[in-house]
């Protein structure tokens, strides 16, 4: 807790400390989307409230807002294909099918095909 802050919070306070301490505190406005890309999925925030928190030249965004996720769709290696099509005796579609059904995962591939 700050001092001087008991009993209630007093945002002129807390606005005047934080200038003391060099932290500068902004909201973003009219923030459209916000998307955020892993290499599996994307997170796509619509309409997030986005605060900027400047402290001393360090940048730090805060994104608040429910996410609609994305995953993304896995191109399976040559090398992987062939690998399959060889074990299975399955053509390159089926293999190609097969890897994007299982993320990659050449062992489920394959067993789905053997099935």
């Amino acid at each position: 807790m700050f001092p001087g802050m008991r009993g209630g919070f007093d945002q002129r306070k807390m606005d005047q400390l934080m200038k003391q301490m060099g932290i500068d505190i902004e909201e973003l406005e009219d923030v459209e989307e916000v998307v955020i890309k892993t290499a599996e999925k994307d997170l796509v925030f619509k309409k997030a409230d986005v605060t900027v928190m400047d402290a001393k030249g360090q940048k730090t965004y805060q994104v608040i807002g429910n996410p609609e996720e994305i995953k993304k769709e896995i191109t399976p290696d040559e090398e992987d294909v062939k690998f399959v099509m060889e074990q299975t005796n399955c053509n390159e579609e089926e293999a190609i099918e097969a890897l994007k059904e299982y993320e990659g995962d050449i062992a489920e591939a394959i067993i789905s095909l053997e099935e």
